[in-house]
């Protein structure tokens, strides 16, 4: 069983039991999390899709830790400008283990 939820803007994959990185949230680690913006559920055989959402299905979810992704450099170059530009960036992420898919 899974489950495509949209959380910050963007759409992951979640399966219980496992782990996933997605946008910082609120809360301390062992806070429990419920994300209702379920987009699409799929049971063995059956798949449900939502329209834009399924209607009473939620997902369970702990939050693991907080933390920053890896450093991304932004560079920005005008040719025959003299015009060099170089940033750094780093995405702020909260871990979840996903407990359960609850359909009701």
């Amino acid at each position: 069983m899974y489950a495509v939820v949209e959380s910050g803007g963007k759409q992951y994959k979640m399966v219980p039991g496992e782990t996933v990185k997605v946008d910082s949230l609120p809360g301390d680690a062992g806070d429990a999390v419920t994300i209702d913006k379920v987009l699409l559920v799929a049971d063995g055989e059956t798949v449900k899709v939502g329209t834009p959402t399924v209607e009473g299905v939620s997902i369970k979810a702990e939050i693991v830790t907080h933390g920053r992704g890896k450093k991304l450099v932004v560079f920005k170059k005008k040719r025959r400008k003299k015009m060099l530009r170089k940033a750094g960036h780093r995405q702020n992420f909260t871990e979840l283990k996903v407990t359960e898919i609850a359909a009701g």
